[in-house]
């Protein structure tokens, strides 16, 4: 009887219930919005430098992270790649060479990283054909060159166009070769857009007089969430000649990047439950002062305290509830429609996002577990305050409720 008592309150007075219902619900779409385009940026930046070149996990010779050079190779046979893509956890994977080379065109000339790859097991694991914005991905057995279209403009180059190679191979042997330009790419990292070029493994090989090596095996984990597990095994297929990396040893300055704005996140987000928990808090005293004489009546009448303050309580509750739901409701299509065509930033912000090696993009995160903790955050701070108004029911004096 209480628990229905309580529902007809709220629509007794529907503008008093609908502004408390308002501030829950504006606390509930706030709180959501800026968590999950906080953890859409990291996710995206996270997309664009590890799923689009480095990959989660890389295994390399022990020293060729101190020393990256040609020497430090790896023998890329295929009993070294069966014998990791055995390995439970493991999705995909792809053999790689880097080195660095003077690229040009003309008299334009550019530093650059040259990488041989596999086209056919680079679609596993960063989707490549994606990345093709024109022309198209050369198969293993070719001998044509990938360059991002920043690079392309750098060096005045297009489709056709003939791209030369210059530098050092295996064992300080010179490497020169050129290549025509198969394909254009476009990275989501800025940085990855002007330094580099793709060739096929093979290709690599033969220009650095590299036959058969490769500095890195590049893998795909079946969970990119947790990776402790797989490193585990993978370290120990390896053994002490290898090292196995993963995403957040091989680039520092992101995890420090991701820490630091959580960190500096987290108090923007402690400011916005304190003036939300401020916006609630205020509606519920005007909803106690407005009340004040009826709860003096119902007092006088012979209702005892509890039962009012049990009313109080279901209320409380069924606002909460109800302004969580609606909150979460609103929140849903905002986040979509900003996850689908995310913010993005133009002049001096996005060249400052740039220079730091960042696509200017925020994009927010589609994920159940955002609505979920905040929207439960939010219920459990509306509960929390409206312990106020049913405490104060106790000491209430109805002679002077009734006078007020």
């Amino acid at each position: 009887m209480l628990f229905s008592l309580a529902w007809r309150n709220l629509w007794r007075n529907r503008t008093r219930t609908l502004i408390t219902m308002a501030s829950v619900f504006c606390a509930v779409v706030l709180a959501v919005f800026t968590s999950s385009i906080q953890q859409g940026t990291f996710a995206h930046l996270i997309k664009n430098v590890v799923g689009s070149y480095t990959g989660y996990v890389q295994v390399q010779h022990s020293a060729y992270w101190q020393e990256k050079n040609l020497e430090n190779t790896l023998v890329a046979d295929d009993s070294l790649l069966a014998s990791f893509a055995a390995v439970k956890g493991v999705k995909a994977l792809a053999p790689r060479l880097e080195t660095f080379a003077l690229a040009s065109s003309g008299e334009k000339s550019r530093g650059a990283m040259v990488v041989g790859i596999l086209p056919e097991a680079e679609r596993h694991i960063t989707a490549l054909p994606s990345r093709v914005v024109e022309g198209v991905c050369p198969d293993s057995g070719q001998s044509a060159a990938m360059i991002p279209k920043g690079l392309a403009k750098k060096l005045g180059l297009g489709l056709g166009d003939t791209l030369l190679l210059l530098g050092q191979g295996y064992y300080g042997s010179q490497a020169a070769g050129k290549y025509p330009v198969a394909g254009l790419l476009e990275f989501g990292a800025p940085e990855l857009n002007e330094r580099l070029i793709l060739l096929p493994l093979p290709a690599a090989q033969t220009l650095f007089d590299a036959q058969g090596l490769a500095t890195s095996l590049v893998i795909l984990p079946e969970n990119t969430q947790d990776l402790t597990p797989l490193l585990a095994l993978l370290r120990a297929r390896g053994g002490p000649e290898m090292a196995v990396m993963s995403w957040a040893e091989m680039l520092p300055e992101i995890t420090e990047h991701i820490q630091t704005d959580t960190a500096s996140s987290s108090i923007i987000i402690g400011v916005l439950y304190l003036l939300i928990s401020f916006g609630i808090f205020s509606t519920l005293l005007m909803m106690l002062a407005e009340r004040r004489r009826e709860f003096g009546m119902l007092v006088a009448l012979g209702m005892k305290k509890a039962s009012i303050a049990r009313v109080l309580l279901y209320e409380s509750v069924l606002i909460s509830f109800l302004g969580c739901l609606a909150g979460l409701a609103a929140a849903a299509p905002l986040t979509w429609y900003f996850h689908v065509h995310p913010l993005r930033f133009g002049g001096k912000l996005a060249e400052m996002y740039e220079k730091f090696g960042f696509e200017p993009v925020m994009p927010t995160l589609l994920d159940p577990d955002i609505f979920i903790r905040q929207g439960l955050t939010v219920l459990v701070m509306g509960l929390v305050l409206s312990v106020y108004p049913v405490v104060k029911v106790f000491y209430l004096d109805p002679v002077n409720a009734m006078r007020s």
